[in-house]
């Protein structure tokens, strides 16, 4: 694996790879890389015959009381484990590279509907911020395909909607959140949890599928089922953020008709924020 930091020398390599014939995959993340980042890497590695994968910690997406400066830079350690997930060539740009001109004259890149709300009211600019630095990498690597991971259900949404409505062509692979084995979302903000807040933090998906399952009974009372549902992380020591029903595609809040549904939530352990998501869809019962 070949790690290069500058977009001439990104696109020299994905040109060679190119001229032989290969289809690319592009992996985007910010480092301090876990499993689930391997398992992107990895599905990428299935499709096509050369992964691109960046580490890139974009400041853009990133609130003035944020973790920017905190957030863990372990390149050495990342560069290993997309080598075993089997990366073709790493894109490890500095912030001047990506932001040559500084950010504040930065053009922007703003998806609306599917970035309000839910993360987007809890961390304003966020996705713009994606959705502006996403642009770019996808300029900059030109893959036939991108792969993201679900947990993030309100990122990959708002990208999907950036592929389409801009027209660019890339197959958008959404790749199923991997989770420690009792239940936990792997992030790399778990991290910063301390002992007692790790035990407690597996909580948060046990309440997911409580409701999941009330749902599939046919409880069909949101508004109480949320309001259950933050008793319940309240009781088990969270801060909720949000707790949601929403139409999986849309992102519109749930309505007694739909069947394609996604759950999701984000609450702080202390200072941490954790996030996750449920989709379940109705007519595969």
């Amino acid at each position: 694996m070949n790690t290069v930091k500058t977009v001439r020398e990104l696109r020299a390599a994905v040109a060679r790879a190119r001229s032989e014939g290969k289809r690319i995959a592009f992996v985007p993340t910010m480092g301090n890389l876990h499993s689930g980042h391997a398992a992107l890497v990895a599905k990428a590695a299935q499709r096509v015959d050369f992964v691109v994968a960046s580490i890139f910690v974009n400041p853009l997406q990133f609130g003035p009381s944020e973790d920017l400066d905190k957030y863990p830079r372990t390149l050495a350690a990342d560069q290993e484990q997309l080598l075993q997930a089997g990366c073709h060539l790493l894109f490890a740009p500095t912030v001047e590279e990506m932001y040559p001109e500084g950010m504040t004259g930065q053009t922007r890149v703003s998806v609306p509907q599917l970035s309000e709300g839910l993360c987007g009211a809890s961390r304003p600019g966020h996705f713009e911020g994606v959705a502006t630095v996403v642009s770019k990498l996808f300029n900059m690597v030109q893959p036939d395909l991108a792969v993201f991971g679900q947990k993030d259900f309100q990122q990959l949404a708002v990208i999907r909607a950036l592929v389409r409505d801009l027209n660019m062509p890339i197959q958008i692979i959404g790749e199923p959140t991997v989770r420690a084995e009792d239940g936990l979302a792997l992030s790399s903000r778990n991290g910063y949890l301390n002992q007692e807040q790790r035990a407690i933090a597996p909580t948060l998906y046990r309440v997911l599928r409580q409701m999941a399952e009330a749902i599939r009974d046919g409880q069909r009372d949101y508004p109480a089922l949320l309001e259950q549902g933050q008793q319940q992380l309240l009781a088990g020591g969270f801060k909720p953020d949000y707790l949601e029903v929403r139409q999986a595609l849309s992102l519109r809040p749930a309505v007694d008709c739909d069947r394609d549904l996604v759950i999701l939530a984000a609450a702080y352990l202390g200072n941490t924020r954790l996030i996750d998501n449920l989709h379940l869809n109705l007519d595969d019962q």
